[in-house]
């Protein structure tokens, strides 16, 4: 009994740890966002008092941050559609099908996840220039799309493996296609697990710096994050403006992530099942 309530106990304190170290950052920067600079030289771990709105107000009415909003969301959106297009087909080839070499496919993915961005940097960089494709949303979006491709098959592959092959049997007896079981009936079966690898897709591409640093020169296509950290630049003497800034670009993604925070658990308990 003991030393199940010690378990329990040493459960929520490291609960605790993790919600403190990750909440205590975010509040500190949403809360500084509305303080002045006088008042963050003078006790940076405060409060606001009083509450000031000017940093937000002056962030939110700046049309660079409004481009860098619409280019973060175009190229995530279309880096999450690649995503979870291609991985989905991939899943299915590999989870229905049985054909030579399957498990050294899947193995191959596996690997990539622990294949880092940072080697690939310059022959991806040699790759999309000789391709034409730096200064292109195009240019970040295909190789963000790849890189999340082993996460969207690793976690696709064991949800749809675990969907009764009689299901796919009784559909071909009516009439149905592989192509219209998979359009029609796993693709609406394998929906918690296609949601976690969208939001998981589309929170990195939202994230990603290195990457779009690498393909874009002009600002007018620079991403939050890179706007972040050219904005910080350009008033690195304007903390609390700067805060403001960081917090209002991490809002969508974090949202995003909040809204569909059920359908993700859903999606990987269903994926560890299979």
């Amino acid at each position: 009994m003991r030393s199940g309530k010690f378990g329990l106990s040493m459960g929520y304190l490291a609960a605790i740890v993790v919600v403190g170290v990750t909440v205590v950052p975010l509040l500190f920067v949403a809360l500084g966002g509305f303080r002045t600079n006088a008042q963050l030289n003078t006790d940076p771990a405060g409060l606001p008092g009083p509450w000031v709105f000017d940093n937000y107000a002056s962030v939110l009415g700046s049309s660079a941050f409004w481009t860098f909003l619409g280019n973060s969301a175009l190229i995530a959106v279309i880096a999450t559609a690649l995503a979870v297009g291609f991985g989905s087909m991939a899943g299915y080839a590999l989870s229905r099908y049985h054909f030579k070499g399957r498990e050294a496919f899947y193995t191959l993915f596996t690997l990539g996840l622990l294949f880092p961005l940072g080697v690939a940097t310059l022959p991806l960089y040699l790759w999309l220039r000789q391709l034409g494709l730096l200064e292109s949303f195009w240019g970040v979006a295909i190789p963000e799309a790849a890189f999340s491709l082993p996460v969207t098959i690793v976690i696709l592959r064991p949800f749809m493996h675990a969907i009764p092959g009689e299901l796919e049997d009784a559909a071909v007896l009516d009439g149905t296609t592989r192509l219209g079981f998979f359009w029609r009936i796993l693709l609406p079966l394998s929906a918690p697990a296609l949601t976690t690898v969208a939001v998981l897709a589309f929170v990195t591409s939202w994230n990603a710096y290195l990457l779009p640093l690498l393909v874009f020169n002009d600002s007018g296509n620079f991403t939050l994050p890179l706007g972040v950290a050219m904005f910080q630049s350009q008033f690195s003497q304007d903390t609390a403006r700067v805060l403001a800034f960081t917090a209002l670009s991490a809002i969508p993604a974090l949202a995003f992530f909040v809204l569909a925070e059920r359908r993700i658990v859903g999606g990987l308990t269903g994926s560890v099942k299979g």
